[in-house]
């Protein structure tokens, strides 16, 4: 008993320079198991890998999930974040192509929250305050900046949201087409 104790408050401990890894241990590894990262990535294009996202993602299960993390006030960038990072470590593409992968995600799981009625999704955490995003309250007085004599209105700040144009056009056909009757078969699972 006293063995497995001890075994297992070693195990808990943070690394230190006694019981972390030894330098050039990862080198030892067998070079006919490597590990996912060190494998040619699975998808080095960037609309092979967003089409193959798509399907990931429109799975009725998982979206059904996807739309409960979504309506649950989970930041949509933290949600791609992850589905890319998990893509990542699987070795389905490199670290160049997770990067450019995040822009259509972010699209394609807008389009998700939109499609299922979700309007008031949150785009990244401390969006609300956000001072870019934020309108001025009633008591500020406009500047007259073109010199007319009259105070100019503020323009009404819009949500900067990503682009259709990052995303490729035949899985944006497929966003427009396919996505709304997914999402409203999932939606129907759920009530």
């Amino acid at each position: 008993m006293a063995e497995q104790l001890d075994k297992t408050l070693l195990e808990s401990e943070t690394p230190t320079s006694f019981n972390a890894p030894i330098p050039g241990e990862s080198l030892t590894a067998s070079p006919d198991t490597p590990n996912t990262w060190e494998r040619p990535p699975l998808y080095t294009d960037e609309n092979k890998a967003m089409q193959e996202l798509y399907l990931l993602l429109t799975e009725k299960e998982k979206l059904i999930e996807l739309i409960k993390i979504i309506d649950d006030g989970v930041g949509l960038d933290e949600i791609a974040q992850i589905i890319l990072y998990k893509g990542y470590t699987e070795g389905q593409y490199n670290p160049d192509l997770m990067l450019l992968l995040i822009e259509p995600t972010i699209y394609l799981l807008i389009s998700i929250a939109d499609y299922a009625g979700i309007k008031d999704y949150v785009l990244y955490e401390g969006e609300e305050d956000d001072v870019d995003t934020q309108i001025p309250d009633d008591n500020i007085t406009p500047v007259d900046m073109d010199g007319d004599g009259e105070p100019d209105e503020p323009k009404e700040k819009v949500r900067a949201e990503p682009d259709s144009s990052s995303v490729d056009s035949s899985l944006l056909s497929r966003i427009e087409k396919e996505l709304p009757s997914k999402v409203k078969e999932a939606t129907r699972g759920e009530e």
